[in-house]
């Protein structure tokens, strides 16, 4: 990466009417959160079949303790990096105005960001699938499983999006209303490979705006889409980043 690239990535944030991020599971690596594609990925070693919403449904036994595992033992101990907080920092100095991201492992949240549209749901909560009610995560044992339904007994789902299921309306409208006022996306650590979520930085491109792009490789923004490109890990290359924007 050319110093010529930060600099007027740095610039074209300084002078963004309204800036957005868009992260994926590349920010949270470095957090000891595995992907999900790709070598050593989830779905290299679990079967992606099992998450499916209606295999769920019927085999909740078979899925849950899988869930714990991945989602709640693994996550449960990560920690927000570099990354996180450097974009939590750009927001606190009124130069981001939101993030939406595909994680699920609210790191952003910890770190301080407060605007943050998380498009595939989050392991904070869950929902009765009988009675409908929400829980806080903590609030439930994991000790039984699968746990059953504080309010009624029924069966309780991790409230992110399982396969099968679409984007919950009110985070898809959200995401979409700050990718139209965007003139800046930051787009850090995800190949645009997840359908419908990879469009959001195409909403801001297709309305002249300019995509910043952090990732170790190149994806399929980088010759179709990027504005300028930050090859390196998220947790070195952001906080870099927002120095450039901050220190001037």
């Amino acid at each position: 990466m050319s110093n010529h690239a930060l600099e007027n990535a740095a610039l074209a944030l300084r002078n963004a009417r309204c800036a957005m991020a868009f992260t994926g599971a590349g920010i949270s690596v470095e957090s000891g959160v595995p992907p999900f594609r790709g070598p050593g990925g989830v779905w290299a070693k679990y079967d992606p079949d099992k998450f499916e919403k209606g295999y769920f449904k019927r085999h909740p036994e078979e899925v849950w303790p899988l869930l714990k595992e991945i989602f709640y033992d693994t996550l449960g101990r990560a920690r927000p990096n570099p990354a996180h907080l450097a974009l939590a920092e750009l927001e606190g100095a009124g130069m981001l105005a939101g993030i939406v991201t595909q994680n699920i492992d609210s790191l952003h949240q910890d770190a301080g960001s407060r605007t943050v549209h998380e498009y595939h749901g989050s392991t904070r909560r869950m929902q009765c699938l009988s009675c409908r009610a929400f829980f806080d995560t903590g609030a439930i044992s994991l000790d039984i499983l699968p746990p059953p339904c504080p309010s009624c007994g029924g069966l309780l789902k991790p409230d992110f999006v399982f396969f099968g299921e679409g984007i919950p309306s009110d985070v898809h409208a959200a995401a979409t209303d700050l990718a139209k006022q965007a003139d800046v996306c930051l787009i850090i650590g995800t190949g645009g490979q997840v359908m419908p979520a990879c469009r959001i930085p195409h909403i801001v491109k297709n309305r002249g705006g300019v995509l910043i792009e952090i990732n170790l490789h190149d994806t399929a923004y980088t010759y179709n889409a990027t504005d300028y490109f930050l090859q390196g890990r998220a947790g070195d290359m952001t906080p870099k980043l927002v120095r450039a924007v901050l220190e001037r």
